[in-house]
């Protein structure tokens, strides 16, 4: 099965060389998202290991259809600095936004390297929101939206720097970097950002921090107010920034 649109996350783990035969760990995995994205990268010969603690998360990445040429994952319950010995060595372990909820990364990374094979690869991705909402031409509802994630995230305690911290994060690690990215989200008027989906996953967890109302987010009616904005603007809209680090096991 040909891969979708070689997005921020394609682009990063196929730069990183992950491809067939390899086996992989995604820490994490949430829905499954990436860890699917893995199981084409590296095909029927290869094997893709999920882990995350939100069990609810673990059972809708089950659910999802097998494509063609590609094995299903495993999905595992559990915590990341808490990995089954029985969970095996990976020649890569990939993580998009985990990094920044970790209240000591370099100890995470630390962890993690030791389920890696001698010169395997660890990739992660993460959003920095420091350098954004950006736009000359003013996005009220946008920017709002956006306050309510950044809001969320201070809540709970998140490396709103994250993505300037990787690279020091690695290297005390005792990594080697590799490949160190960012690439900014773009909106034009007729592309847009997937926002209100954003907004919507994270919707209990901005009511539960008293980031913002569900009267005030409106949720059933965000999107289609979002793109009402998008299109009366005529300008283009930076809502995020995404990181991204490669970095090998000597």
């Amino acid at each position: 099965m040909a891969l979708a649109k070689a997005d921020f996350t394609t682009r990063l783990l196929q730069d990183a060389q992950i491809g067939p035969g390899m086996r992989v760990l995604d820490v994490g995995c949430g829905s499954g998202d990436v860890s699917w994205l893995l199981a084409r990268l590296v095909g029927l010969d290869g094997a893709v290991v999920g882990i995350d603690q939100a069990e609810s998360a673990l059972h809708q990445a089950r659910q999802r259809q097998t494509p063609k040429g590609a094995r299903p994952p495993e999905f595992i319950a559990c915590d990341l600095h808490a990995l089954p010995a029985s969970l095996g060595l990976f020649d890569a372990i990939v993580g998009r936004r985990v990094l920044m909820y970790q209240a000591d990364p370099v100890k995470a990374v630390r962890g993690l390297a030791k389920y890696l094979l001698p010169g395997g690869v660890m990739v992660f991705q993460e959003h920095d929101s420091t350098l954004t909402p950006a736009s000359l031409a003013p996005f009220p509802l946008h920017r709002k939206a956006q306050k309510w994630l950044q809001g969320m995230l201070a809540k709970e305690g998140a490396d709103l720097h994250i993505g300037f911290n990787l690279q020091p994060v690695f290297a005390d690690a005792g990594l080697d970097i590799e490949d160190l990215r960012a690439e900014a989200l773009v909106q034009t008027p007729e592309i847009a950002y997937a926002l209100a989906d954003i907004v919507r996953a994270c919707l209990p967890r901005i009511i539960a921090h008293g980031v913002a109302t569900a009267r005030q987010v409106s949720i059933d009616t965000l999107q289609a107010r979002l793109d009402a904005e998008r299109r009366q603007s005529k300008g283009i809209y930076i809502g995020d920034m995404a990181f991204g680090v490669v970095a090998r096991k000597r």
